[in-house]
């Protein structure tokens, strides 16, 4: 296998991988929490508070537009969570498709949640839903023949493009 230098995901693999096992981290250890304490959300790239969620530009993306909705409380599992923030999240995941095809003009949308770390979470003790836009012709050889996924975006310039349209969402 190759090996892509990069080093700007250090400051990702240390949070996510501290003194604690992974599924065990508590808020004080964890990245999304951690976020969710401060107030530059622009600089964290966190599109829209919400009564029981927020949405924010993954760091890492699969491709430009990769969402996070994220629950503020600090569980791992779906079925811990009360049907109020349940439903707030399902309805920001049907919102925040529907801005993603219409603004970046995805022509499709993959929707998932990796639960626990078996299933392939990379934070398993904070729940979070990725909303990850897709285009024909959006994979190539890279990944295949040198595992490498090149991601061609500007995260600050996506950021003020699309924000604008996550602060006035209608929740019921």
């Amino acid at each position: 296998m190759n090996i892509l230098y990069a080093p700007w995901r250090e400051e990702y693999t240390a949070s996510t991988q501290g003194p604690k096992e992974q599924e065990t981290t508590g808020p004080e250890d964890c990245v999304f929490c951690i976020r969710f304490s401060q107030t530059n959300d622009d600089e964290n790239f966190i599109l829209a508070r919400y009564q029981y969620n927020c949405i924010m530009l993954n760091r890492y993306p699969y491709n430009p537009g990769h969402l996070l909705i994220i629950p503020f409380e600090h569980k791992g599992n779906l079925e811990d969570f009360s049907i109020e923030v349940q439903k707030e999240l399902i309805q920001l995941v049907t919102q925040s498709t529907a801005i993603l095809k219409k603004e970046l003009k995805a022509q499709g949308v993959n929707i998932g949640m990796n639960l626990g770390k078996a299933a392939g979470a990379g934070i398993p003790a904070h729940l979070h839903t990725h909303v990850l836009p897709r285009w024909h012709g959006d994979t190539n050889f890279l990944p295949t023949l040198a595992e490498t996924k090149q991601v061609s975006s500007d995260l600050g310039k996506l950021y003020r493009e699309i924000s604008p349209k996550f602060k006035d969402l209608s929740i019921y």
